[in-house]
């Protein structure tokens, strides 16, 4: 069984984060004990000062007045030297460069280098897909979404399925390229080519500096959450699957595989873990019924079951076709964002966008839903006509779920 390199590089940077909280604490220590010496040595100062003028003369000249009389007191002449003046200098708050009150997400669904989407990599460029939406991706400080195959030249086909992926390293770096920073390999296709393919998988995006979740060596590994930093802001991507093929795809504690999410206890931990470590936590879950507009009721409990942990926002996929948003004690839950790259076979399938969030430190996010239609593989924006149509289709929805989407492609609360 081929190691995998992500569990290194995890511990690597587990440490690197343990060693930076170490030193700010230590610099916090060093500064404070600088400012209570600074303060004693100001204080004895002006002790000192005190003590040396008392019993001094007042400076005043005495002059005879012509009668005889005693001499008067009087004070001297103002004199043109200025005293200069000590002030306490204010204190004010200055952000750090690189830091924001909020930063933006650009999420998408499922991507499949693979397959007819492959052929036309081949014959137009393997940034083909991405050419049309490179602008909306791009704009985002992180951009996310579900990598549906492998990417391998090694490992053996899995049984008994009726479409078994493959993809080719030479996607990666135009997923890159497109702006993309994290991908979710818990699904069912990424085992497609066994555990060879899929470590080879992770080692790629390792390579390329591409984060992903989702998958490991072992359970641990799987379940570790991905955390990526943007203008002073933590993410935390957790990533499950509630799609498994076989029992043999589920990572476990001496087994390589999948996090799964059939009993969300571990998903839990992970949401939980994540939120301790991030500002902001979001859930990409494979999960529904295929083709189907609406939820089905495990995505509904294991949405709420996600955001009662710590979830500030819930991403799912693997319906291959848009369904609704839901608020949800003030989170957000996107039920299906369908198809973004794939081998598209139908209008509804083909329809697709980019669910873009802000975010701020508290995990507060304001969505907008940028749509989109794939053609030949290739997602691009829609017309004005067609857009408002598809976000009144998704408006309606999700008026179940206490949402709405604007014509602007805002979504809100419903009250």
């Amino acid at each position: 069984m081929t190691y995998s390199r992500s569990r290194t590089q995890h511990q690597q940077k587990a440490k690197k984060r343990s060693k930076t909280r170490f030193l700010l604490i230590v610099n916090g220590v060093l500064i404070t004990c600088i400012v209570v010496v600074a303060a004693l040595v100001w204080k004895a100062k002006d002790d000192n000062d005190g003590q040396a003028n008392q019993g001094k003369p007042s400076q005043t000249h005495s002059i005879a007045s012509p009668s005889g009389e005693q001499p008067s007191t009087i004070p001297p002449e103002p004199s043109d030297e200025v005293d200069e003046v000590i002030s306490t200098p204010t204190t004010e708050y200055l952000e750090p460069e690189g830091t924001a009150d909020t930063i933006t997400l650009a999420l998408v669904g499922d991507i499949l280098p693979a397959a007819r989407v492959l052929e036309l990599m081949k014959i137009n460029g393997f940034d083909y897909p991405f050419r049309q939406a490179k602008a909306i991706l791009e704009a985002a400080d992180i951009t996310a979404g579900n990598l549906e195959a492998p990417i391998t030249k090694r490992g053996t086909p899995a049984q008994d399925k009726q479409y078994v992926f493959r993809g080719s390293e030479e996607a990666i770096p135009e997923l890159k390229a497109a702006g993309f920073d994290f991908l979710s390999l818990a699904n069912n296709h990424t085992l497609d080519y066994g555990w060879e393919g899929l470590s080879d998988t992770m080692d790629a995006l390792d390579d390329a500096d591409l984060k992903h979740a989702g998958s490991g060596n072992d359970d641990r590994e799987a379940f570790s959450p991905a955390y990526i930093e943007s203008k002073g802001i933590t993410v935390g991507f957790v990533s499950v699957t509630r799609v498994v093929p076989e029992v043999s795809w589920k990572a476990d504690r001496n087994h390589p595989g999948v996090a799964e999410a059939y009993s969300p206890e571990r998903a839990v931990a992970a949401i939980k873990e994540a939120k301790e470590n991030a500002d902001v936590v979001v859930v990409m879950v494979h999960w529904g019924v295929e083709r189907a507009d609406r939820p089905v009721e495990h995505q509904k409990d294991l949405a709420h079951r996600f955001v009662d942990a710590g979830a500030d926002l819930v991403v799912g996929g693997h319906p291959h076709v848009l369904q609704g948003f839901e608020a949800y004690k003030g989170k957000w839950i996107a039920y299906s964002l369908g198809n973004f790259v794939f081998s598209t076979t139908g209008t509804k399938s083909s329809e697709t966008g980019v669910l873009n969030a802000e975010c701020g430190k508290d995990g507060a996010c304001t969505l907008s839903f940028n749509p989109l239609f794939a053609k030949n593989s290739q997602p691009a924006p829609m017309g004005e006509l067609e857009g408002k149509a598809l976000l009144a289709r998704l408006s309606e929805l999700s008026y179940d779920y206490g949402a709405s989407v604007e014509e602007d492609g805002k979504i809100v609360a419903r009250d």
